[in-house]
């Protein structure tokens, strides 16, 4: 087999059992890095301390992921100009944290028979988070609710 030495370079073609005890000298472990080589490949390495580093990389690059998160704001189709703002602004604290906004518009009842009405109001809705947020699709039904999911801008 093929032995890399601790710092990477390469010692030569030896027996397993010379390469072992070449590992066992040093104190270190004889790990395989390509079996399917000609000759295999080993190297001498502390197996333990390389387990480790690779457990903090790992834990590194998952500190440094961003996870978004889908919020959701509900409306109707009758609401009033000031609670419709306040969902508006609910809605914005949301978009500038980095998150997802899903605004659902239910419609009940008779409700269902006035659907240009509840276009309006997702509409205007839209307008006012317009600045830190772009609708990924236009408003669709689902069922009895209008739902648009919007992103932020980066």
């Amino acid at each position: 087999m093929r032995l890399l030495s601790p710092t990477g370079e390469q010692l030569g073609i030896f027996p397993v059992k010379e390469a072992q005890t070449k590992a066992y000298d040093k104190n270190l472990d004889l790990v395989e890095i390509s079996p399917t080589a000609k000759p295999p490949v080993c190297k001498i390495m502390d197996y333990g301390k390389f387990k480790y580093e690779q457990s903090r990389k790992e834990k590194e690059a998952k500190k440094k992921q961003k996870t978004v998160n889908l919020k959701e704001v509900r409306l109707r189709p009758g609401i009033e100009e000031n609670d419709l703002n306040t969902k508006a602004n609910n809605a914005i604290k949301f978009l500038q944290k980095g998150d997802k906004v899903k605004v659902e518009l239910r419609f009940r009842g008779r409700e269902l028979g006035h659907k240009d009405l509840g276009k309006v109001v997702m509409l205007k809705f839209i307008e006012i988070v317009k600045e830190f947020g772009e609708p990924a699709k236009a408003p669709a039904f689902e069922g009895n609710n209008m739902v648009v999911i919007i992103d932020p801008k980066k």
